[in-house]
């Protein structure tokens, strides 16, 4: 039996290597299309794209996992069955699940593993690659000015420069149309570039130059005849300056890294582990049910009766409360048939307003709760996800090893095809899930584990129908189940 086991784990452990490696490799060079655009034309090194790659790699790995062992697992009993030694080991008297045995603890070992990579290796792996990929943008700023050639990259500016290396050039020449009532050039032999910590700001420092500067045509001014009066308000005044060094600002609002950036670091909750999201949780919640409290009270006692109540138990208490009691409000109450036109008109504007305050005031505060909540939901997502990719990979196992046994093919052909479409059903399950819970139109943790929900069932059908070496792809048996079903039916509607 020992022999078995090392055999049947020595069978796996590679087509396992190899699927995982490929599946690393599809995932590694999907990221690199999708930020080839940030990466090209930087002057990176070598070693820099090599961390990012590390750090991209390890945050991949629980999404490759799944597909691997997928693929594997209808590999390794795909050639056990295709050889006739799955027949053999049956003949021998060993039941499926007993062969299945060492590779389940296999599967479940990986499994840990994953849970354990997922929730303290990952979050990390996230964050360095999330800032190595924004310190890599931020090189962009660098990359903005070429050689003899206007760059407009930079909203309301034209900038160009006669040569340059890194951030350091010569023959600056900048045209800044920020203000449209004015022309503003800026010529100087060299300088350099260099941004704010904040990424707000791009700054020039100067050396040798002229800034000069032309306000637009002004409008003419009339005498009492109608004849443009005899001044110089037609012509454009302008001035000119020199400096030794000077340093220029340039506001980056309008500049497209500013998206980039809150794109990147949009996602926080994919950065902490499942204690720190859960610590997260409880804080988000204490902090919204406090908001949440402290709103209701100021809208109660906003409120004329709770506020005459709390004023009539202070000053039965002794306390100063700072209300300042108005000679203009009357010493009884007064019905509103028995006020003027004036003052009904008066107290119907005064309570409109009050109720749109109010109604605003509701609506924010509305709104204010439900991203809330919203944040709220995007740590649950990322808690159970982290367990339902960990779940995944064992239910995938006996969706793979089952098929492997009852299509009985086994190398890169077959299993190839039947475990990239499963794999796409997963993926599609799991991302219609994961929008689903984003969306709030379920919760979490149905979202999360609804993949797994609808593969668990598939497992179990299939891993029964290998054991039992039932025909489950034969028509005749589904004919026979499909007819059996609408009898049954027939007969319940009769008896109705």
């Amino acid at each position: 039996m020992k022999r078995l086991y090392v055999f049947s784990i020595r069978t796996f452990a590679g087509p396992f290597f190899v699927t995982l490696a490929i599946s690393m490799f599809i995932l590694v060079m999907q990221f690199l299309w999708k930020y080839i655009d940030d990466l090209m034309g930087k002057g990176l090194s070598t070693f820099v794209i090599l961390e990012l790659l590390f750090y991209v790699s390890a945050s991949l790995i629980p999404l490759a996992l799944p597909l691997a062992v997928l693929l594997s697992s209808i590999m390794t009993i795909g050639n056990l069955t295709e050889n006739n030694e799955l027949t053999a080991l049956k003949a021998s008297g060993l039941s499926l699940y007993r062969i299945l045995r060492p590779l389940t603890f296999s599967i479940i070992g990986i499994a840990a593993f994953t849970l354990y990579f997922s929730n303290y290796i990952i979050p990390v792996a996230n964050l360095k690659w999330h800032s190595l990929i924004y310190d890599i943008q931020n090189t962009k700023i660098a990359s903005l000015i070429k050689p003899g050639v206007y760059s407009r990259e930079l909203e309301g500016y034209a900038i160009k420069v006669d040569s340059g290396k890194g951030n350091t050039f010569k023959g600056i020449l900048i045209h800044d149309h920020t203000n449209p009532n004015e022309i503003k050039t800026i010529r100087a032999e060299q300088g350099k570039m260099f941004k704010t910590v904040n990424g707000k700001n791009l700054f020039f420092e100067l050396k040798k130059g002229i800034v000069m500067e032309e306000l637009s045509i002004q409008s003419p001014s009339f005498d009492p005849k109608g004849a443009i009066h005899p001044n110089k308000n037609n012509k454009r005044p302008a001035r000119r300056s020199s400096f030794e060094v000077a340093t220029y600002k340039i506001q980056m609002d309008g500049f497209s890294l500013k998206r980039s950036q809150d794109e990147m670091f949009a996602d926080k909750h994919e950065m902490l582990n499942v204690f720190q999201i859960y610590h997260e949780i409880d804080s988000v919640q204490k902090n919204g049910g406090t908001t949440l409290l402290n709103f209701l009270q100021s809208y109660k006692y906003d409120h004329p009766y709770f506020q005459a109540i709390y004023f009539k138990k202070d000053s039965m208490n002794g306390g100063g409360n700072g209300l300042v009691v108005n000679s203009t409000i009357p010493k009884k109450a007064q019905r509103f048939e028995q006020l003027s036109n004036f003052e009904k008109a008066t107290a119907i504007a005064n309570v409109q307003s009050k109720i749109r305050r109010q109604n605003e005031n509701l609506l924010a505060q509305a709104e204010y709760m439900k991203s809330i909540q919203h944040d709220v939901d995007s740590y649950w997502i990322e808690f159970h996800r982290k367990f339902a990719l960990t779940y995944a990979i064992i239910v995938l196992f006996f969706v793979g090893a089952p098929l492997g046994a009852i299509v009985k093919k086994g190398g890169f052909g077959a299993p190839v095809v039947i475990a990239a479409l499963l794999f796409m059903v997963y993926f599609v399950l799991i991302s219609t899930g994961e929008s689903l819970a984003t969306s709030q139109v379920v919760s979490p943790f149905v979202g999360m584990w609804f993949a797994s929900a609808v593969l668990t069932p598939i497992a179990i059908l299939l891993t029964r129908a290998a054991a039992n070496d039932s025909p489950i792809f034969d028509a005749s048996k589904w004919k026979k189940v499909i007819s059996r079903f609408t009898k049954k039916n027939a007969a319940t509607l009769s008896n109705k």
